[in-house]
Parts: structure tokens; sequence; C-alpha cells
């Protein structure tokens, strides 16, 4: 023996540690993998031994592996067995690598739970604290389940190391096990008030955190945590405490009166930056849930505002983001504290840092006011000028417009100003937003009518000198500006100075380079430009200079007509017959301009948003009804449809063509080849003009000459916004005598008529005193009667934290106990059972010691009831009166003694009760054992028949208040037959923003093994129109999204429909899919754009696709026979999972797994059922699912292991939520 002790130490000598592993990986970079799997298999040859110390430096080794990105989960059972070693050393090494590499799905962790509950009663600390420290990185449902009253009972060690732990780890317990947070809160509210601060900072740690996402439960604690806030000393404790007061208050508005004074207190004392910004933070919530509740309030949003321009003025960028984000939520609320630092905020759009530029720039937007609106406009355009990147320069182009037409353009005075900022916009090369220029052309040129005759002469300008703007062709860029140029210069023709000149610079042919819609454009206001000349030129008696417009529309449309885009071509070909028309008639001398002006006759005005809806149907006519008669049923089929509209004795006739031979053929398209050759406006062999420039040889040699540009770029003859400055600033000086002057005389009148009571008011000058120069038609837009709101953010039903929505107030019933590991804990759960069974021996006793549970039951609950609404009459005693912060801890820990109290009893009275039945069921135990074993199979069966009586009274009798007791039976399946189905929906929550929302499906098709479809719901949460969407996902080398031929894989596919606000559409796309044995993830983004009133802005929304194991089965029928063949067949593999606490009704369980996991019930006998499934690639899955008391197997066999493993684990998943 001593000889074996002696060699092992020796060859121990030898083995590698972990200091040679390393050595040795940085040594052979050339080889590290080679190197790396020769050394994975020497660890293997060591894990074999049966010395505990090996094990350890190899599970050492494995663990440094791991973290290099190697997989080490075959080696999970000898993790467990180093776990288990007695020495602390070892036990580490142990626990450091199953925190690191276990998770849910390791198959090995359930074996954990009796090594972890034994070393957490070890009295040794350290064991106890390596072991909680190792649970908390690989916490279950399971392991919290059965190990949580063994943390709890630790939460009172004698060593605060340990309480610290044990106190931590319960928040990882109960977003694993949400049940076990009523029975633990009372002895974690304990904690509260631990003398070691540690544990005190921890308990602090997981309460704040718990209500966080649910403020409500813990508002009862208000008390206790003030007295915290103003006895701490710990900032980290103070912060976390009054993050909490700023979920808290919105819930309880009176809390806020009693937090300003000890917060303010707290901002004029601190040194520390991080507890200042959280003081802030409050105070704004604070102010926010009070509104008008605190008249004196002005002085403490002072304070905030200085203490943030500190943190904004400090040279630290991470200080200075802070203090702008806090400004932001003043500015809400407080717009006039804020506007007072605007110097501030605007050295900030200087800083180097983008996301500091970024969020001064949305501090601007709520800062604007009439008097400032064009000094802050005129900085930013400076900005546009300097900025570098196209993306900050974009954004400052969205915030100007943002900007300025806020509030149906509230904040302008002067339109001609706005006009000549957007025209200046235009100089802008690369940007993305050209489209937004163009809509506020258009929205301020049709709202503002006093401001057309300018806009038309800026947009006259802007065609002329459209060389400037066209040469960036994409789409949505600065060549949008064009299309409203266009449309305003055509709209709006009576206001243009020389139109002729408009119209040659409209009808050049540098315009076919612009895009198609652009180019519709231009070709349809051609025409409301020419009525316009005609109608000037008939009414001057100028006939040839009419004459001549006309033949200039001849010479130069034909050039749209040859157009690749199909709208151009359609609209120059019709004008084209009807100027050809129109000058056949002036060749006549017949007058046509009256005819052709009243083409486009009359205004066109900005229609509301879903006006369409509003239109009231007239009466008598019913839209369901039929416009022609039905067609009858005796018609057969093979019958041909008459034709409704037209005859159809006429159509084969007017559409029959004579054959052309081969020959004839040829020499047509000969002809027509010679023409196109001919023909300079002819696109030849690229689909677009851009690519026709892109492709000419030689442009890349091309020498670039830098340009001089100190003066910005300015479009000839078109003012500079900076004059109307200086304009403004003189109109108002004007408008402000003016009104100094009726002022005056209104006193006099008032002095006459002896009224004296607004005197005061008559001296203030505000915003709403500055009038804008032009009125704006403001249109209300409307919504449809009984229109429901559809912007509701729907809460997501994978959210850990939505379990812990509890109501700790309530006392503990019963059945919300933790699970003590007893082994009599079964008996004593059945003895109410046999304690109701109506037995001739004890008939008298019985029902006696049933009222006597059932009058105990009442007591506890009244007691619960008493105490609950003393709580609540505490906490409002305590925020109705308000002593000064001093005398504060006073009545909060007065208040905080009696929540504690009155959580507490309950379990010790039911600890009592237990205690009570205790020695009757040792008496019992100790009769039975006397007795023969006949005996007692004979009470056995009379237990089992009483039982099932009792099941059937349970059925008859419906009591109108059921007690607590009852419920047990109907959940453990007495009322299992008249349970309603849950209602159930395959779709889930793909992503969500404000715009839109995401919800997918995916399923598979036996016709294409290789295919799946994933159908996703679209749903526009905003009142902005959603259009052009486009949904692109990054492939993988398993699957890949078919796109639409001659795409590449980086190209989106289009979303073939629009969305309104309020509706929602499906749209399918398919993936092709190699294998399916594993799920996979993959990553997408759909982009659209938002067009509202405000204009048009392009939006992305990312997501994650899931293509789930089960999404690959199709659910496919199976006789008995053919199932029990397939089992028989010896080609299928087995795997088996079990699932705990299952609630859910047998039939119900199910039907769950047929609707989520796609299986037919083939066989159903009793709580047992064999199920069947087959993949889109011909995989075999057979389950076979039984059903325990509160448990659940399923045994699955698959002719894939892999396949199997994963639909196992995702059947895992939905039984649990059962």
């Amino acid at each position: 023996m001593a000889l074996k002790m002696v060699k092992g130490s020796i060859d121990r000598m030898f083995d590698k540690n972990l200091q040679d592993l390393v050595r040795g990986i940085r040594n052979h970079k050339e080889d590290e993998a080679k190197y790396i799997s020769q050394c994975i298999d020497e660890i293997k040859q060591e894990l074999k031994q049966d010395n505990i110390a090996v094990k350890a430096n190899a599970v050492c080794k494995l663990t440094y592996l791991q973290m290099l990105g190697y997989d080490i989960s075959w080696a999970a059972f000898n993790i467990i067995e180093v776990m288990s070693a007695s020495k602390f050393t070892f036990k580490r090494i142990g626990y450091l690598a199953a925190s690191q590499c276990f998770h849910e799905g390791t198959d090995v962790i359930m074996l954990t739970t009796n090594q972890i509950r034994k070393d957490l009663s070890s009295p040794s600390q350290y064991d106890t604290g390596v072991a909680l420290t190792g649970l908390s990185c690989f916490v279950t449902s399971d392991l919290a389940r059965d190990l949580a009253n063994d943390i709890m009972t630790l939460m009172s060690h004698t060593k605060p190391y340990i309480r610290k732990k044990a106190v931590l780890i319960m928040y990882k317990v109960f977003l694993k096990y949400p049940e076990s947070l009523r029975p633990a809160f009372p002895r974690l509210k304990e904690k509260l008030e631990d003398p070691d601060p540690g544990v005190q900072s921890a308990a602090v740690n997981v309460i704040c955190e718990l209500a966080r996402r649910n403020p409500k439960n813990y508002l009862s604690l208000a008390p206790l945590f003030f007295k915290l806030m103003t006895s701490s000393t710990n900032n980290w404790v103070l912060i976390k405490i009054i993050k909490l007061f700023g979920a808290l208050t919105p819930l309880e508005p009176r809390l806020g009166k009693k937090l300003i004074e000890p917060l303010t207190n707290l901002i004029h004392s601190t040194s520390a930056m991080s507890l200042l910004y959280e003081c802030v933070n409050t105070v704004i919530a604070v102010l926010i849930s009070l509104s008008s509740g605190m008249p004196n309030h002005s002085a403490s949003i002072q304070l905030c505002v200085q203490k943030l321009r500190i943190l904004i003025e400090d040279s630290d960028q991470n200080l200075k983001y802070l203090g702008l984000l806090a400004m932001s939520k003043i500015l809400k609320t407080h717009p006039k504290s804020v506007q007072s630092h605007k110097d501030l905020i605007l050295q900030c759009l200087d800083d180097k840092d983008e996301s500091i530029r970024l969020r001064a720039l949305d501090l601007l937007y709520g800062m604007v006011s009439k008097k400032n609106l064009m000094e802050i406009v005129k900085k930013l355009m400076t900005h546009v000028d300097k900025a570098e990147g196209t993306t900050y320069r974009d954004e400052l182009l969205t915030k100007i417009i943002d900007i300025c037409s806020q509030s149906n353009y509230q904040y302008i005075t002067n339109f001609e100003w706005y006009i000549s900022i957007l025209v200046e916009l235009t100089r802008l090369e690369g940007t993305r937003h050209g489209h937004l220029i163009a809509a506020q052309m258009l929205d301020v040129a049709i709202r503002v009518k006093a401001i057309r005759k300018f806009a038309v002469s800026q947009m006259s300008a802007l065609l002329d000198n459209a060389h400037l703007v066209a040469s960036n062709t994409q789409r949505n860029g600065i060549c949008e500006v064009l299309y409203a140029a266009a449309w305003i210069c055509g709209e709006f023709s009576e206001h243009l100075q020389e139109p002729q000149q408009t119209l040659e610079a409209m009808l050049r042919p540098k315009v076919t380079t612009l895009p198609g819609h652009i180019q519709a454009v231009y070709v349809q206001n051609v025409v409301k430009l020419y009525a316009s000349i005609l109608q000037q030129r008939e009414q001057a008696a100028e006939r040839e200079a009419a004459q001549a417009a006309t033949q200039l529309l001849v010479d130069r449309l034909p050039q749209f007509v040859q157009s690749a885009d199909l709208e151009v071509q359609e609209r120059a070909s019709c004008i084209l017959q009807l100027v050809k028309y129109v000058q056949k008639l002036q060749a006549k001398d017949v007058p046509v301009a009256e005819e052709v002006s009243a083409l486009f006759a009359g205004e066109l005005n900005p229609v509301a948003p879903k006006a369409q809806k509003k239109v009231p149907i007239p009466e008598g006519l019913d839209l369901d009804a039929w416009i022609n008669e039905p067609p009858s049923d005796s018609e057969s089929e093979d019958e041909a449809p008459k034709a409704i509209f037209h005859d159809d004795e006429q159509k084969p006739i007017r559409h029959r063509q004579p054959e052309v031979d081969e020959e004839e053929l040829a020499r047509r398209r000969e002809a027509r080849k010679q023409e196109q050759a001919n023909n300079p406006f002819y696109i030849k062999s690229s689909p677009s003009p851009q690519k026709r420039y892109q492709d000419s040889p030689g442009v890349e040699h091309i020498p670039v000459v830098q340009i001089d540009l100190s003066v910005p770029l300015k479009v000839p003859g078109m003012p500079a916004s900076d004059q109307y400055v200086k304009l403004e600033q003189e109109r108002r000086h004007r408008q402000r005598l003016e009104k100094d002057r009726k002022r005056k005389k209104q006193r006099k009148e008032k002095h006459r008529e002896g009224r004296h009571r607004r005197h005061s008011s008559l001296h203030t000058e505000s915003d709403e005193d500055i009038a804008p120069a032009q009125q704006v038609d403001i249109v209300t837009e409307e919504m449809p009667e009984n229109a429901l709101p559809s912007d509701e953010d729907d809460k997501d039903p994978n959210d850990p934290y939505r379990a812990l929505d509890i109501d700790l107030d309530k006392p503990l019933a019963d059945s919300e106990k933790l699970p003590i590991q007893k082994h009599r804990n079964a008996e004593t759960s059945q003895s109410p059972d046999k304690e109701d069974v109506p037995t001739v021996e004890k008939k008298s006793k019985k029902p006696k010691k049933k009222e006597k549970q059932h009058r105990e039951k009442e007591r506890r609950r009244e007691k619960g009831k008493e105490k609950e609404k003393g709580k609540g009459k505490d906490l409002d005693f305590w925020l109705s009166t308000t002593p000064p912060p001093a005398a504060a801890p006073g009545p909060s820990s007065s208040v905080g003694e009696p929540g504690v109290d009155g959580i507490v009893p309950a379990p010790q009275e039911e600890c009592e009760e237990t205690k009570r039945e205790e020695p009757e069921n040792e008496d019992a135990e100790e009769e039975m054992e006397k007795k023969p074993s006949k005996h007692k199979k004979k009470k056995h069966k009379k237990e089992k028949e009483e039982k099932s009586k009792d099941k059937k009274k349970s059925r008859r009798k419906k009591p109108p208040s059921e007690e607590e007791g009852l419920e047990e039976p109907v959940q453990n399946g007495a009322l299992e037959e008249e349970e309603p189905l849950p209602p159930m929906s395959s779709y889930c929550l793909l992503a969500e923003n404000a715009y839109i929302k995401m919800t997918y499906d995916v399923q598979g098709s036996l016709q294409k093994d290789s295919q799946v479809t994933a159908s996703v719901i679209l749903e526009n949460l905003s009142s902005s129109f959603l259009k052009n969407m486009e949904l692109n996902v990054l492939d993988s080398l398993n699957t890949k999204m078919v796109r639409p031929e001659g795409t590449s894989v980086h190209d989106g596919v289009p979303v073939p429909f629009q969305l309104p606000p309020g509706v929602s559409n499906e749209a399918r796309f398919v993936f092709t899919v190699q294998s399916i044995v594993m799920a996979q993830k993959l990553k997408g983004t759909l982009s659209f754009i938002a067009k509202n009133d405000e204009g048009s802005t392009h939006e992305k929304l990312d997501f994650k696709l899931l293509f789930s194991c089960t999404s690959y089965l199709i659910t496919t029928p199976c006789s008995s026979d053919a199932f029990a063949k397939l089992l028989e067949s010896g080609e299928l593999n087995m795997s088996s999972i079990r699932v705990d606490g299952i609630t859910m009704s047998f039939q119900n369980l199910l039907a769950k797994i047929c609707f989520h996991h796609h299986f037919s019930v083939v066989e159903r006998v009793d709580s047992c059922a064999s199920m069947y499934s087959r993949s889109i690639q011909g995989h075999h899955v057979c389950l076979l699912v039984k059903k325990g008391e509160n448990s659940m197997s399923v045994d699955g066999k698959c002719s894939d292991p892999t396949l199997l493993g994963n639909l196992l684990d995702e059947m895992k998943v939905t039984l649990a939520q059962c």
C-alpha cells in the first residue's frame, strides 16, 4: 500500500500542471491546435485515474482550455467528482469549472443537488462560500426549488461572510423559482437591518433589483428605506436606495414631499458625482410626479440645473454625457430653467465626441422659442459646413428641420427665412435626407399661401441651377429637392416671373439622368407650366411665342418617352400626343389655352391621414350587394364566362394579328437595331443612365483638382438666410413700438373706466406676443370614430421578471411554504385525505378535527387581512405627516417592524400546527408496524377507495367560497375533464420598437425537404405610414434566405405591402436548410420609411430569427401498427427527459405538445400516450409521454440522436411553463 502511494506521488511529479500547459501553448504558436489536442488526450488519461489530486489538476487545465474556447462539456461528470472532494483546494477547482461550463442543458447537473446541499451545511465557512458562489453561476429551476430552503436558512448564519453570499444568491433563486419569493421575503427584509454593513448592502441590492421591474410590490418598504437613506454613509447603498425611490415616487406622489428635503441636502453635501447624478435624477422624477403639488419647487429645479452645469463643464466625457442626459429630463417639464443655459449646450456642439454632440442636439430641440430660433439654426448651419462625416451631418440636417417644423411651425415667424434655409441645405453633398428637405419645401409652399410667390422664385432658380444639385443622382440623395422644385413651379406657375426660362430648364437633356420618380414629376409639371404659358401668350396675342412653346415640348418630350422608367414613359407619351394635337389646333388658329388650363384647374389642399375612412356612405348604398346579378349555380363550369362590361364577340376580332414569317421578323429586327443605333437618346446596353456614366472608360484616371472653398458655395440668385435675421429683428422692433403705443392707449382708457385689475399683465412680453410674418394654415388631423389605440406595448412573454410580480403584503398560504427535505413530507400531505375519510370507528372525532382546522385557517386569514390593513394605515400615516429629516427615522422604524411581524407569524403558526400533527402521525406509524402485512394491504385498498369517493364528492360539491385546503384535489386532476384548454399561439415575438412589432412562426413542408417558410406578422404601432419595407437576414453556411433572381446575398427581400397606422399584415419568407438536427439563430434587419406630417425618416429594427428543431417537424398521422414497427426496427436512438412541477391536466398537456411541437397522438391510455412526428428530411420521431402526480416524463426515439436531444430540450422548456 505504501509502495502504491509512493508510486502515485512520483507519477504526479511528472504530470503537467497548469503552468506547464500555458508555457507549452506559448511555445507552440505555429501548431497550437495540434498541441492542445495532444494535451486534451493526456487530460483524458489523467481523468481515468483514481487519484483525486490528478483529477483536480486535469480539471484545472480543462478550465483554462475552456476559457480559450474549447468545449469541455464531455468532462462534466469528472468535474462533479472534483466538486465532491473533501479537500478545499480541489473542491474550489471543481466549482470554478462548473461555474464556467455548466448550464441548464447540462445533463448531469441534477447529480449536484445532494453534493451542494452537503457543502451548504458544512461546518467550514469556506466550503459553504465556494458552494454558494458556484451555484449562483449554474443555478437551474430544479436546483433553485430543491435548495431554496437551505439557502434561506443560511441567511441567518452566524458568519456575515455566509449571510452576505446567501442574500445575494437568493436573487438568482427568485428568478429561477419565483414561488420562493414570498416565503423568503420576510427574512430578506430583516437583513436590511443587519448589523454587518456588507450584509445590509447585499439586501439593499437584491430588493432594489427586484423593485426595479415591479416597484408597486415594494411600496410598503418606503419607511424602512427612508431610514436607511438618512442614516447610511455608504454611497453605493445610497445610490441604490435613491434609484428605488425614483421608481416608487410615480406610484405614490405623497412620497415625493418627504424626499425633497433629504435629497436636496445630499445634493448640497456630497462630493461623489455618481451620487449627485442619482439624486438629481430622483428629484426630477419627484417633481414630475408632484407636478403642481409643491408650490416652491423652482428652487430645487434651479439647484439641479446648476449642479448639472458643473457636470457638463467637467473635462470627463462620461460626466458631461450624463449631465446632458439629465438636463434633457428637466427640459420636458421645466424648459425655461434649461433655456438660460443655451450657451453651454451650444458649446457642446463643438465637442470632439460625437455622442455628446448628438445629445446636445436633442437638447436644442426643446430649448427653441420664437425669440431664439434663428440664432440656434444659424449656429447649427455653421456646424453643417464644418461637420466631418455624413452621419453627423445628416443628423444635423434632420435636427434643423425638426426644430423648425415642430408643432406646425409654431416658432417660425418669417417663412422666407425658412425657405432660404432649406435652399442653403441643398448645398449638402452625400446626404441621404434629400427627401426631408423636399417634403418641407412642399409642405410650406402648400400650407403657407403668403409665401408661395417667394417659394416659386427660389424653386425656379433651383431648377435653373439643377446641375449643382443633380451631381448625386442616388435615390433619397440631395437631387430629391428637384422633385419639390418642379412640383411647386408647376402647381403655382402663375407666380413665375420668367416661365419660358423655367420650362426650358425643366426640359434639358441632363434631366434624364435623374431618378425615374423625379423625371415623372418633371413631365407632369411641364404640362402645367405649358398651360400657364399658353394662357399668357394667347391673352397677349403672341401667337408665335405660343407655337414656339408647343414646338419646344414636341422636340424635347421624346427623350422622356424613351426613358427606362415605365411611369415616365407613360406620362411622356400621353402628354406628347396631347401637345401634338394642340399643335394641329394652333395651326388652324383655334384658341386652346382655356381647354389645356382646365386640365389642372382647382387647388390641391393637404389631406389629413385616414380621411378616406371618414367619408360617410350614401343612403341606400349597400357595399356588400352584387353590382350585377350573381352567376347561377346551374351553369356548368366548362361554359365560358360571359363578358360583363364589353361584348366578347369583338374580342377575338380585335386582337387577332396576321402571322409573320421568319424573314419578315429578321428584317424588322435589323431595322429596329439601326434605328436604335442612330437615336442619341436611346439607352444602349445598360439598364440605367447612371450605369452608363459609371462604366465609361478612363473616368478614374481624370485628375482631381482641389478647389479652395473658403467661402461656402451659394446657388446664384438666392438670398442668404443671414440677411433675414436682421430683417426679423427690425420687424420685431417695429411690432414692439406699435404694441407700446397700443398699451399706452389702453392704460388711458382703463384709467377713465376705473379698471385697474389687469394693469400688471400688460407689461409682460412673452413668446406669444411675437406675431409671425405669414399665417400658417394648420390642418387638424382627425381620427376615425371609435378608433382603438394601437401603440400599446405588449409585455415580453419571456421576461423572467414577469413571474416576480407578486403581492408581498398578503399572508402566506399553506401551499406557498418552501419544500423541506423530510421523509414524512408525503405522509403529512396525505393526512388531510385520511382525516376526511368517514370511518365507522372514528365517526365522532373527525368532524371536530376538521372544524378545528377550518377555524384555524379562518383565524389566520382574518389576522393576515387585519395586519395588511394595519400596514396600509401605517404607510398612509407615515406619508401624511411631514416631520423634519432628523425625526424621520423614528416613524420609519416603527412602521418597518409591524411590516415584518405582519408576514412572519403565519409560517410560525403553520410550524406549530405541523408539530401538533406529527405525534399523531408517529402513533399511526407505530400501530401500522404492529399489525400484520395482510391488514396493511387491506387498509391500503380501503384508503384508495375512500380517496376516489372523496374525489367524486368534491366534483359534486361546489361551495360558494372554496377554502385553500379544497384547492389541492382540483389541481391534482379532479376536474381534469372540465378544465378549459388555454389559448395558444404559435407566433412568437421577434422584435419591437416604437414604430413596428414583429411576430413570427417557422413552418416546414414535406414537399420540399430543404426549405422552411418564416411567416412574419408586421404590426404598425405608430401613427406614421410605414412603406418601402425591406427584410434582410445574414446567411449562414447552413441556412440561407431565398432571394429574388438577380440579387446578391447582401440584398434584402422587399415586403410586398405598406402599413398604414394601426394595421397589421403577414409576409412570408423562404429559407433553404442543409442540416436540421440543431437549432440556429440568424441575425437580420427590417428597414423601412416612416412617413408622417412632419416628414419621412429612415428607420431600422434588428432582430434574431430562431429556427428551432421543432420548426422542422411536420404533423403527420401514424397508425398504432406502423408505430410499433418503427419501435421494433432497432434503427432509432433513445433519450428521455423529466419535468417536475406540472399542474396542467394531461389532456391539455397533450394538446400543447401537439400544437407547439407538431406531434400527433397515436394512442392514449389513462395518463400515458404515444406520439409521432416526422421531419422535413424524413427523420421519424416517436414519443412515450407519461404523467405522474406533479411531474411528467417523456421518452423519445429518433433516427438522429442530436435532433432528438434538441427536440426534447425544447419540449422541456414548453412543459416547464405548464
